[in-house]
């Protein structure tokens, strides 16, 4: 049997676009002479639907362009397998199933649903699906398939010290006679994510002794982003097609020889880091209706690695920097800025903040009576360069990107409603040390389109005179390790401090700085998920809250 693992970008809610993308994938997977067409997880809905499922029209939606799917695509010789929102059974705490439906011939032939339901990180499942109670042998033109969802693939016994679930359903599926493993996934992308997936399905295949199909999707929704890299196994857990990590793409594999097409993935981990940035903010602009950005350029290096994206994702001709020079602001800063520019091919417009921060300071003056100048007056600097460029995204309908880094972000560097306003944070799940490593790949791909003067002068946000991060911060270097192990790890401070050999009192400091600043995060632009746990859905910390390490 041959087939098309077809890794497709879903948007959520798009049922009839979504349903249109897959006659077109199904349509091509026939004349290359596919036998199966498999699609990724919810594929006719968009993953995650989240509360949409709630609504009934939307489970009324997602049935009638299922049954429209199969009247489509009746006349071709192969069978489907679709992933959608189906109705849980009468009396079900949830009214929705994560489920997949085989179809050929113009008919849904076989329904599964998914029984593990994930409730972790980035994951609500059991808020908004029922778990389905059992599952069944799927059989098609003589083979016998165990088809998964996601999840139910993810709980093998053997790969896993602690399992989540009592049950694993591909153990049971094989144990009533599956011989190949079928897995349709939206599993989102974070870094060494992808070596994890094909080491756990290695593992399986081997156990097992069956071959593996694994179909994900690709595409940004939201917060995530679907790296795709969809792959098929032999029972030897060896790799015998494969298809690219972040696009749309579609290989086949023929179960009898066990070989297939083998399309390139990105090795390099930070390569694969910028792509998911690029597929995640092209995504969410577009899906959000919007075709041009603006950002505002400072001359730094984060404005710099968030203006690349920007251009790889929607082109220059789409994306508008903008330098905000204000009373403190280097020489350097607009000439960096405008070099960046000239580059990237991009429109550069300088819009000076010191006649209205004059103004502002002036107008506050007899409220500030007896008060020294302190971070209010930098905040207000801050503030009128968020009004500026929302007051252009507004004229020139163009969504704004903001461009404050993890580092910044997770100790409070950063202004709420000054350089935190905007649609989209591009890069708040990336490290200042990361932010770096991204530049150095711009100028590898591109050719050395950033200044190297933005790689070497030390990081400041010059709100003040002759002001640097490394006033109030230790270096990156040190910090971004407190934090990664901090906020990814979840340690104490005193493992920290005796983990890495920095000063208990600075790792107190450090991890009360992410405590208190919560109330901003959760108040920030929605960001790109690119590390195992980013701010944003999958951390759920309270902000009124008085829990101490």
């Amino acid at each position: 049997m041959i087939i098309a693992l077809c890794q497709i970008n879903s948007t959520v809610g798009d049922l009839a676009g979504n349903r249109h993308l897959m006659e077109v994938y199904a349509g091509e997977a026939a004349r290359r002479g596919a036998d199966l067409a498999v699609f990724p997880e919810l594929a006719l809905t968009g993953y995650p639907p989240r509360d949409l499922v709630d609504k009934p029209s939307f489970i009324d939606r997602s049935l009638s362009e299922l049954n429209e799917l199969a009247r489509a695509t009746a006349q071709l010789p192969l069978g489907l397998v679709a992933g959608y929102v189906s109705r849980a059974p009468e009396g079900s705490p949830r009214t929705a199933l994560n489920s997949a439906a085989l179809i050929e011939g113009g008919k849904v032939r076989f329904t599964q649903s998914k029984m593990l339901l994930p409730a972790y990180d980035v994951f609500d499942e059991s808020r908004n699906f029922q778990s389905a109670t059992s599952q069944e042998i799927c059989e098609f033109r003589g083979v016998r398939l165990a088809l998964t969802i996601c999840e139910d693939a993810w709980n093998d016994k053997q790969f896993w010290q602690r399992p989540l679930y009592k049950s694993d359903p591909v153990e049971e599926l094989v144990g009533k006679g599956a011989s190949l493993i079928v897995s349709i996934n939206g599993s989102p992308f974070h870094m060494h994510k992808r070596g994890l997936r094909r080491g756990m399905f290695a593992a399986i295949a081997r156990r097992h002794h069956a071959a593996v199909v694994y179909v994900n999707m690709t595409g940004g929704n939201d917060q995530l982003v679907f790296d795709g890299s969809s792959f098929a196994l032999n029972s030897d857990g060896e790799v015998a097609a494969s298809a690219r990590s972040f696009a749309e793409d579609m290989v086949l594999y023929d179960t009898d020889r066990m070989t297939g097409d083998i399309d390139e993935n990105l090795a390099d981990e930070t390569e694969a880091v910028y792509e998911a940035l690029v597929m995640g903010t092209r995504d969410y602009v577009n899906k959000c209706g919007f075709q041009r950005v603006l950002i505002g350029l400072s001359g730094g290096v984060d404005s710099t690695l968030v203006a690349a994206v920007a251009v790889d994702a929607l082109g220059a001709a789409n994306v508008t920097g903008v330098a905000m020079p204000g009373p403190h602001s280097s020489d350097h800063s607009l000439t960096d800025a405008r070099e960046l520019a000239a580059n990237l091919g991009i429109r550069f417009e300088v819009a000076p903040i010191n006649s209205a921060y004059r103004a502002m300071v002036d107008s506050l003056q007899p409220l500030f009576a007896g008060a020294a100048p302190d971070v209010t007056e930098e905040n207000i600097q801050a503030r009128l360069r968020g009004v500026t460029l929302m007051s252009l995204s507004n004229k020139w309908g163009a969504m704004v990107l903001t461009t404050g880094n993890k580092s910044e972000t997770a100790v409070g560097y950063c202004t709420l409603y000054g350089d935190m306003a905007g649609g989209l944070a591009v890069i708040s799940d990336v490290p200042k040390t990361m932010v770096y490593e991204l530049c150095h790949v711009v100028n590898r791909r591109r050719g050395p389109v950033i200044p190297e003067n933005i790689f070497t002068k030390p990081p400041s946000a010059e709100l003040r005179p002759d002001q640097k991060d490394s006033d109030s911060l230790p270096e990156y270097a040190v910090l971004d390790v407190i934090l990664k192990s901090y906020i990814e790890e979840l340690k104490a401070p005193a493992e920290i401090a005796h983990d890495s050999g920095q000063p208990l009192e600075l790792v107190k400091e450090i991890a009360r700085k992410v405590d208190v600043n919560e109330y901003k995060r959760q108040q920030a632009a929605p960001g790109l998920k690119v590390t195992t746990k980013a701010f944003g859905i999958g951390r759920r910390f309270p902000i009124a809250q008085k829990f101490k390490d």
